[in-house]
């Protein structure tokens, strides 16, 4: 793709302090667009995540990849924040061409294999208005500028394809839930926004080397190997920038509507579309977490990136 690929477009990656967020907005930055990336971590304020990372750091970032990034503090559970969101993005540009909601905030919020009674009740409604309510609140007051112009895109990101959360239960009631809701509302918009012009998807990440991830396992990106002692299929995992590039190569299409209410994946279109990882490779994550890691094989990523 060139740099120039996305020249002229408006882009919002709804959710982009850190993780995939950050790396779709550096990639759509990357081929050209002028990126809004919000989230609710600042350098004058933080949210419950405690997490050193920023929307400005996003905003620079984007703009020193080529594109001209610009950080709004915006909470998207309040819909009087996103409509000012929207209105400025109207009025300083007078159009949206892609729409990524990848608000999320549910890291701390959810049990692992907890059934849904002995799961924290508060939490797991936090979690949910969190992923799922804030996606709605988000589509209802961009989508009327996305739809100005045809060929507008919108990006609904959860965790896992379709095929796949249909026949595995992820994580605990409230997460499973939440990343099956996300899949639906992009099947949802496409029905709403295919008739007007536009394309709606649903895209997960493979297994992402994210900020949180990394320090999960205690190593960096320049060794993230190391982790392999602790966890071997960690070998099929991908920067977040990989899924960047799936959302740009996805804005830059004439005929993305051909994946219109469609569940894809980074490692799915990096076939389709050419593009590779930060290292030059492919990581196919979910083809091989079924034939791998859920077969109960040795870690061994050969053929899989």
């Amino acid at each position: 793709m060139t740099a120039a690929a996305l020249d002229g477009k408006v882009a919002l990656v709804a959710g982009a302090t850190r993780g995939a967020g950050r790396g779709i907005a550096v990639e759509l930055g990357a081929a050209g667009a002028t990126v809004y990336v919000t989230g609710r971590t600042t350098r004058a304020a933080e949210s419950e995540y405690g997490r050193p990372e920023t929307i400005e750091e996003t905003a620079e970032l984007v703009t020193e990849a080529g594109g001209r990034g610009i950080a709004v503090p915006t909470d998207h559970l309040v819909p009087e924040q996103v409509r000012g969101l929207v209105e400025r993005i109207d009025a300083e540009q007078g159009r949206l061409d892609v729409l990524v909601n990848d608000i999320w905030g549910g890291e701390h919020l959810f049990s692992w294999e907890s059934p849904v009674w002995e799961h924290d009740l508060d939490k797991g409604l936090r979690l949910l208005r969190l992923a799922v309510e804030t996606h709605a609140v988000t589509s209802h007051h961009a989508l009327p500028l996305l739809l100005r112009h045809p060929g507008g895109l919108v990006v609904e990101m959860t965790d896992g394809t379709e095929e796949y959360n249909a026949a595995n239960y992820r994580v605990s009631f409230f997460y499973d839930l939440a990343k099956a809701s996300v899949l639906r509302m992009a099947f949802a918009l496409s029905h709403e926004l295919g008739p007007r012009g536009a394309t709606a998807v649903a895209l997960t990440p493979g297994w992402m080397r994210s900020e949180i991830m990394l320090d999960h396992f205690e190593v960096t990106e320049e060794n993230w190997r190391d982790a392999l002692g602790k966890e071997p299929h960690f070998a099929i995992s991908e920067t977040p920038y990989f899924v960047g590039r799936a959302v740009a190569a996805l804005a830059a299409d004439p005929e993305v509507g051909r994946w219109n209410g469609r569940s894809l994946s980074s490692g799915g279109l990096a076939k389709e579309y050419g593009f590779t990882d930060r290292d030059g490779s492919r990581p196919d994550a979910w083809r091989y977490i079924v034939e791998v890691q859920d077969a109960g094989r040795e870690a061994d990523v050969t053929g899989y990136r």
